[in-house]
């Protein structure tokens, strides 16, 4: 029974769906950031005063990756319930954006949201007059207004509640059992893919940079390139053992996020991790945290917080850091190779499939 209602929901098309419109944003967010990053560039907070060519574009980079929530959860509602779930998606993706629950929150909320948009177009009677009103006012404010106040006083309230606690969690172990808080801080980093786990290490380990203590800053980075490296190397081992594990299209994914990654641009994964997300965010997640602990424990320091692999030699043991990441990297890699499933047909035909319109010319005639 369960079965067959998760089959009739058809939530990995509906993502897969999400994933082609969110990929181009993913895809120049990133570029635009690397670019910006490299060229020196700071992002603008006050638009008043004279910027530089590199901070607009890392600012406009980090704008595009802001959008990410928004997009993915009015795709999802788009693809399920067509043209009256783009508006109520949209919101719940700013609503996830706004109480702290990142892309994950998105899709959850342009899940919610898409269904019930469809429940009300099946079943929502008005009088005759107000039929033409459903689509572009009523269905979407009704769904807006039920959806969104969900997402705002029951969603939103666990995931501040656990942000809250994780922050004292990684406060109590400071200073001591250095391989288990960099595990900890390594596992949080890369779990949601700069969502709002990661926010709440990346802070952590940014207010201590401004006390003087640097290695937490090494964690995060190298925790924000395990997951496009590692993914990186379960493709590359399943070519190399010849196992199909990933699409045609998880594999152009793939070859984006590796340069992604190199720039500690970790959302790159986000499109792979979609479609198959248990998995992803695990191997992820025990890889990071492996390579965090080791890097904690070996006291390997960073006083840039962010750069990639760009900022390596300004590290105190830059060996160290690499080989803490190879070791992280490699076992993600290793845990996706091993535990990930070969797609199946079915899924090839979704990865192969043309989002986009073909247009058929051949009707076309020149009249004389």
């Amino acid at each position: 029974m369960w079965k067959k209602i998760w089959r009739k929901m058809e939530l990995k098309k509906h993502a897969l769906t999400a994933i082609s419109y969110m990929l181009p944003l993913v895809v120049a967010a990133g570029l635009l950031i690397a670019i910006g990053n490299l060229a020196g560039g700071s992002v603008i907070t006050n638009y008043k005063e004279p910027f530089s060519v590199a901070s607009a574009l890392l600012s406009l980079g980090v704008l595009g990756m802001g959008l990410l929530a928004p997009v993915i959860a009015g795709a999802i509602a788009y693809s399920i319930a067509d043209r009256p779930g783009i508006a109520p998606g949209l919101l719940m993706g700013l609503i996830a954006n706004s109480i702290g629950a990142g892309f994950l929150g998105g899709m959850l909320g342009g899940f919610i949201v898409g269904y019930f948009v469809l429940f009300l177009r099946k079943h929502l009677k008005v009088p005759r007059w107000a039929e033409g009103l459903m689509p572009m006012m009523i269905i979407p404010l009704v769904s807006s207004v039920v959806i969104g106040l969900l997402m705002y006083f029951v969603i939103g309230v666990p995931i501040v509640w656990a942000t809250e606690g994780m922050t004292s969690f990684l406060n109590s172990m400071q200073g001591s059992m250095r391989f288990v808080f960099g595990a900890i801080l390594g596992g949080m980093a890369a779990f949601d893919f700069g969502g709002p786990v990661n926010k709440v290490a990346s802070l952590f380990a940014d207010g201590l940079l401004l006390q003087g203590v640097k290695e937490p800053e090494a964690v995060k980075i190298l925790a924000s390139m395990v997951p496009p490296f590692g993914v990186t190397i379960s493709w590359l081992l399943s070519l190399a053992f010849r196992k199909k594990k990933y699409t045609k299209e998880e594999e152009d994914n793939i070859k984006i996020a590796l340069p992604m990654g190199v720039c500690m641009i970790t959302e790159g994964v986000i499109p792979i991790a979609a479609v198959d997300l248990l998995r992803v965010v695990a191997a992820c997640t025990f890889g990071a945290a492996i390579g965090g602990g080791l890097s904690m424990m070996w006291g390997v320091a960073s006083p840039v917080p962010s750069g990639g692999m760009f900022i390596v030699p300004a590290m105190n043991h830059p060996l160290l850091f690499t080989l803490a990441l190879l070791i992280g990297s490699l076992i993600t890699g290793i845990i996706l190779f091993l535990w990930k499933k070969e797609p199946t047909k079915e899924e090839e035909k979704l990865s192969d499939k043309d989002f986009e319109e073909e247009f058929d010319l051949s009707d076309i005639k020149i009249s004389q």
